[in-house]
């Protein structure tokens, strides 16, 4: 071996003998070289997508072969040399502080190339104060709260999952069924289950959690908690933060711009449109970020003053906020005094007056967000918009967004059409679906104004050839510029095409063919439960009796002996259950599966209304579970 190469002990080896397998699912030998990045995540070496590229192109111009592939032993080469490369800047542990700013060694959860890992303090004291407040009177976490915001305790508050599960429940409620949460007589492996149950439910509400799993949080990995921490928040935070859930939002419409461009904002955007219209109508002047243009406090100040409530009445007191503090010179004082304004309204939450005069511009967005959610202040718009409908996201859509921003793609889906009308989040799922994308032919933002149109339609004719003739996608009558012109009906085709084929890829590696993958899964579904002598049986993923989800339930007790809880489980008197008892046993059943470690992205819903494109998925995900277990 060469002296440049770091050492491999004989448990990293089998370690990536073990990812190399999940990858090599047919036995061959081989992996391609577009499953690299995929068989890289498996070893825990998480690399952005053009490092990847490089990677394959210096492998494949010094293969001798010239076939592709890559075998274990190749593998193992080019994972040696990317350790190597970091081993001598960042492997050594170093912990230091400066600023608040906490670093230490280790491999980089986006790059291997020997970066430090760092995380603030200040997120750390601001997520605790969160989960402090939100969570006190829940009596499943009394023996984890309240955290202690000046030491380390909040990354071992959830070691256990209890806090992560209840999080992500705060964020988007009745995500997990906490029938399924172990909370009494923890051991290490119940523990474990609770978190697999977190990360899966994480994925489901659109968090990316590629880099993580159940050993980085039970280890308490810092800069993975906060990360996590933060993308479950942020998803509370942001929930309402669009017109369809608040359609206040009309009133920030400006003169001449239609509804379209309004709702094509993401949160972010729509959070500094709505400062703005309170500091218009404050009569002072406006901001254009939340880091320089909010650390001397000035905003903040005249933003609580308009959104505060001003008339008292039998429900609500008004709140008189003190202009005082923009008198103070200090700049962190007068942030406190403006703080303590914040209070009035219970809106101090997740900035001390330092973050606010440094300018952080994480806990900023989070402050503001918690301010927009608590006290909107805004009244019936004042442009006519008479005949204007505004479409809700519908389930499907929602389904569907959650799923591409879990894969991590950039930039992120807030809304499912308009985002995707440059083609780009198409070509990178494409890339999830093992399809070769050639970048340098893509067009890549920002934009011209002058045909910057005409750029993206290119882009979406790309990936709509890719679809029809290397995925072999039905697609007819879709073409680029339908997903241009983000039309529904055609986007969804494509996208719903794009989510069956990763749900059942596994499946298809296995050398079962497209057309007749439902089939497969469909018999494999009914030998199970058969083997394992259940009464259920399911006639096609269109079966009345999955609404019932009693099939489902089923087929989990049998690749996952002892997990379900029969008490828990609605059979009807006579096997007719009301509709209250199907979405409690819907409830349970895609939580239970998501606890066995099934990445499911359905809803209750889906199994109760038999939404058959879902519920195959549900079945799917769980085959694929299964067959992933058994190798093994």
């Amino acid at each position: 071996m060469d002296a440049h190469y770091t050492h491999i002990s004989r448990e990293d080896l089998e370690d990536l003998r073990e990812a190399f397998n999940k990858i090599d699912i047919d036995n061959s030998g081989y992996v391609s070289d577009f499953e690299l990045q995929e068989l890289f995540r498996e070893a825990s070496l998480h690399l952005p997508g053009y490092k990847v590229r490089q990677i394959v192109e210096s492998f494949n111009a010094g293969d001798a072969n010239k076939d592709e592939k890559i075998s274990f032993s190749e593998f193992v080469s080019i994972y040696q040399d990317l350790k190597s490369k970091e081993i001598s800047e960042s492997f050594k542990r170093v912990l230091s502080k400066k600023d608040g700013i906490y670093s230490f060694g280790g491999l980089s959860g986006v790059s291997c190339e020997g970066t430090q890992h760092s995380y603030s303090d200040e997120e750390k004291v601001a997520f605790a104060r969160w989960i402090n407040k939100s969570l006190a009177k829940d009596p499943d976490c009394k023996h984890l709260l309240p955290v202690d915001p000046t030491d380390e305790s909040l990354f071992a508050s959830l070691r256990d999952g209890i806090l992560l599960c209840k999080l992500i429940n705060l964020s988007q409620p009745d995500t997990i069924d906490e029938r399924v949460i172990n909370t009494k007589k923890l051991t290490t492996f119940t523990r474990r289950e609770n978190i697999v149950l977190a990360l899966n439910s994480a994925l489901a509400i659109g968090c990316t959690v590629v880099s993580i799993d159940a050993h980085d949080l039970m280890a308490g990995k810092p800069h993975l908690v906060l990360g996590l921490l933060w993308q479950i928040i942020k998803v509370g935070l942001f929930a309402d933060i669009e017109i369809s859930r608040n359609e206040g939002l009309i009133s920030i419409l400006m003169e001449g711009e239609d509804i379209e461009h309004l709702m094509s904002l993401s949160p972010e955007e729509l959070l500094l449109r709505w400062v703005n219209y309170h500091l218009i109508n404050a009569g002072t002047e406006q901001i254009s970020n939340f880091s320089s243009d909010i650390k001397d406090s000035r905003a903040y100040f005249y933003l609580l003053d308009q959104i505060s409530p001003r008339d008292e009445d039998e429900f609500h007191m008004g709140i008189k906020i003190n202009m005082a503090g923009l008198n103070e010179w200090d700049l962190e004082r007068r942030a406190e005094l403006m703080l303590q304004e914040a209070a009035k309204l219970d809106c101090r939450q997740f900035v001390s007056p330092r973050d606010v005069t440094s300018g952080n511009i994480k806990l900023n967005l989070a402050f503001v967000a918690n301010l927009f959610n608590m006290h909107p202040g805004l009244h019936k718009p004042k442009f006519n918009l008479e005949g204007e409908h505004i479409e809700p996201e519908t389930r499907e859509e929602k389904t569907f967004r959650n799923w591409m921003n879990s894969l991590g793609v950039s930039p992120r889906v807030n809304h499912l059409y308009r985002d995707l009308c440059d083609g780009i989040v198409i070509l990178q799922l494409l890339e999830k679906v093992r399809v070769v994308v050639d970048w340098k032919r893509v067009n890549n933002p920002p934009y011209p104004q002058l045909g910057g149109n005409m750029k993206k339609l290119e882009n979406c004719n790309y990936a709509v050839r890719l679809s029809k003739e290397d995925a072999n996608f039905s697609l007819v009558g879709v073409g680029g510029q339908n997903i241009n012109e983000g039309d529904r009906v055609h986007t969804l085709a494509l996208v719903w095409q794009l989510m069956r084929r990763y749900t059942v890829m596994v499946l298809s590696n296995l050398g079962h063919k497209e057309k007749d993958v439902d089939q497969f899964i469909l018999n494999w579904v009914n030998t199970t439960l058969k083997d394992s002598r259940k009464e259920t049986h399911i006639s096609s993923f269109k079966d009345k009796l999955i609404s019932t989800s009693l099939p489902v339930i089923d087929l989990i007790d049998a690749i996952a002996p002892g997990m379900v809880k029969w008490d828990m489980v609605k059979r009807g008197e006579k096997g007719v259950l009301k509709n209250d008892e199907k979405l409690n046993n819907a409830k349970y059943a895609i939580s239970l599966a998501r606890k066995i470690g099934a990445r499911v992205y359905a809803l209750p819903d889906d199994l109760v209304e038999v939404k058959n494109k879902m519920v195959m998925t549900v079945f799917a995900c769980l085959m694929g579970h299964d067959l992933r277990k058994s190798k093994r």
